[in-house]
């Protein structure tokens, strides 16, 4: 029997439940969860188990799930894989963008990315990782909070005011001590944005990480992504983020431009 919430939660037009079930399924599983047993995903998800049983085997039918058979847990399977690659490869700012990801490595020694955003989140589309010893922890496919990383607030700061509204109203919850949680402030450091054309992160969504970011423009002027660069603060020096503000800002002019955007 379905649970109390599910029979409650109000359903749109259109919704086919068991299609949002198996959704459910799928996004269950994560970089810290890659495995589970049907047992713990029915109990988390408030499902039966007959009812997760029935999906995960439809699901494994058609590659999207698969069996451990060590443990006879579940993971994803190769088909989810697919869909994402094929979702990458539409995405043109990220076949022009990675040659000029690479060459800021080169140039600074440190990680590189290109993000897109997403309903208060970035997803990160690309990544060139640098040699450094200290590096960060992300990969192509992670998603962050908007309001306190660099690239976020970069992608954040070009949204509608009622997406930049609903961002703030959902909580601008303090992921270190310096994570801006002030409304004015926050809303005051996105029109510094808009206007200089760079985001930077000190320290807001981890201790010891800093971030310089640049928005991509498309043909017709919007922002369609944002690069950046992330580097332990040990190696942040006044002199080094000047260089690496100035390292980002032109390569996300030359991907602009790439993608057929003419600046004034």
């Amino acid at each position: 029997m379905a649970s109390t919430s599910e029979k409650s939660t109000p359903r749109p037009s259109g919704f086919i439940q068991s299609v949002d079930r198996a959704l459910t399924i799928l996004e269950f599983f994560s970089k810290e969860r890659p495995e589970s047993g049907v047992s713990d995903m029915a109990r988390e998800l408030h499902l039966n188990k007959s009812t997760a049983f029935g999906l995960l085997c439809t699901l494994e039918r058609r590659g999207y799930v698969e069996q451990n058979p060590e443990n006879g847990k579940y993971r994803l399977g190769l088909r989810t894989l697919d869909l994402g690659n094929v979702k990458l490869a539409g995405f043109d700012v990220a076949r022009v963008a990675h040659p000029l990801l690479r060459s800021i490595v080169e140039q600074l020694g440190e990680t590189a990315h290109l993000a897109i955003y997403e309903r208060g989140e970035v997803i990160y589309i690309d990544k060139v990782e640098s040699d450094n010893t200290l590096r960060i922890a992300s990969f192509i496919g992670k998603r962050n909070p908007a309001y306190c990383t660099g690239v976020g607030k970069c992608l954040l700061a070009f949204q509608t005011e009622e997406e930049i509204d609903r961002v703030i109203g959902a909580g601008l919850v303090a992921r270190t001590p310096q994570t801006i949680t002030d409304r004015v402030r926050f809303m005051a450091e996105l029109a510094a944005i808009r206007e200089k054309g760079r985001a930077g992160d000190n320290e807001e969504f981890s201790l010891g990480l800093i971030c310089s970011a640049a928005p991509v423009r498309d043909s017709k002027g919007k922002v369609c992504a944002a690069i950046s660069v992330s580097a332990p603060t040990i190696r942040a020096t006044p002199k080094r983020l000047a260089i690496i503000d100035k390292t980002i800002a032109e390569a996300a002019a030359s991907i602009s431009r790439a993608l057929g955007y003419k600046s004034n």
